[in-house]
Parts: structure tokens; C-alpha cells; sequence
């Protein structure tokens, strides 16, 4: 037998490996051999543009300018934010900006000081 995992996507059984990655012949889905290992705990790890993980109370610096919805503020390349928090959606990080006040922003746009 094999010792290969289940197709995620259809629960097939004869999956196969091709190198790198894991593929099923009956769906065509493809996956990586650790996409099914889950990080330490119940909670997804956020990690910044360079890949380090991120935790509350980090400072980060943002590595692309951002314009601010609604207003004509732009939040510029090296500005520093401290105190950073952790939250779930699709914009990763609360803080507050000097100058701008509290904004959320995705961890892709920031490394880690």
C-alpha cells in the first residue's frame, strides 16, 4: 500500500508523486507535500513580505507606498509602525499610524524591524 495522503479535493486514493509536489489523476488537483501540516496551535501564522512570522506588539516597517481609502493621505515606503496587533480577515494587522490614525494593512506590505 501506499503511504501517500488522500486527495484533499475528491478523497481519492491513488494519489501519486511527481517530485515535488502530490498530484491525483481523477480531479487533477495538485498540492504540496506540507500543505497538510497545520502550524503549532489553532491559529494561522502571519508572516510579513520576507517571510518572518509576525506577532502583537511587533513594529514593522511598510515596504510600498499606500494610498488611504477615502482620504488623500498616503502612507509612504519606510514608515514605521510599532505596536503592531494581529487580527483575522484579509487585512492582517490593526495599528495606528502617525499622522494618519488607526488603519488596518496586510502583512505583504510590511517587514519586520
Amino acid at each position: 500500500m501506499s503511504d501517500l495522503p488522500n486527495c484533499p479535493e475528491c478523497g481519492s486514493a491513488f494519489t501519486y508523486d511527481d517530485g515535488i509536489q502530490l498530484v491525483c489523476p481523477e480531479c487533477g488537483h495538485e498540492w504540496s507535500r506540507d500543505a497538510g501540516a497545520e502550524p503549532a496551535g489553532d491559529e494561522a501564522v502571519v508572516r510579513d513580505a520576507n517571510g518572518n512570522p509576525l506577532a502583537d506588539g511587533d513594529t514593522v516597517t511598510v515596504i510600498k507606498d499606500l494610498k488611504v481609502k477615502g482620504a488623500s493621505a498616503v502612507v509612504k515606503v519606510g514608515t514605521k509602525v510599532k505596536n503592531i496587533r494581529l487580527v483575522d480577515g484579509d487585512h492582517d494587522i490593526d495599528c495606528k499610524i502617525d499622522g494618519i490614525g488607526a488603519m488596518k494593512l496586510k502583512s505583504e506590505f510590511v517587514k519586520k524591524v
